[in-house]
């Protein structure tokens, strides 16, 4: 017999912490990005960004929309893909994020 998922409402995770899969502090749920057509969650609104991986956002923007792809696991803290990490190294060697 598999567990039954107990469904949440979306809002129960703002205010979560978002973290890479490898440790990384990213920053804090402030909102969800919604597609009303396929009542799925598609992005995460980032708001108290980890200054160092998102130092240039941070100017220019109130925050960062991680992909709900990226994520790995929901819990008491979100995990994502360690990728963030990736396309922050790309940016630093002056690379083209794709």
């Amino acid at each position: 017999m598999g567990q039954k998922s107990v469904p949440q409402e979306i809002t129960s995770l703002v205010g979560r912490e978002v973290y890479t899969n490898t440790g990384v502090f990213l920053g804090e749920i402030e909102d969800l990005r919604l597609d009303l057509d396929t009542q799925e969650v598609t992005g995460l609104a980032l708001h108290e960004l980890n200054r160092e991986m998102f130092a240039d956002e941070l100017t220019t923007s109130r925050g960062v929309i991680v992909p709900y792809r990226w994520v790995q696991a929901v819990g008491d803290i979100v995990i994502v893909s360690d990728i963030v990490e990736r396309i922050q190294e790309q940016k630093e060697e002056g690379e083209t994020v794709a």
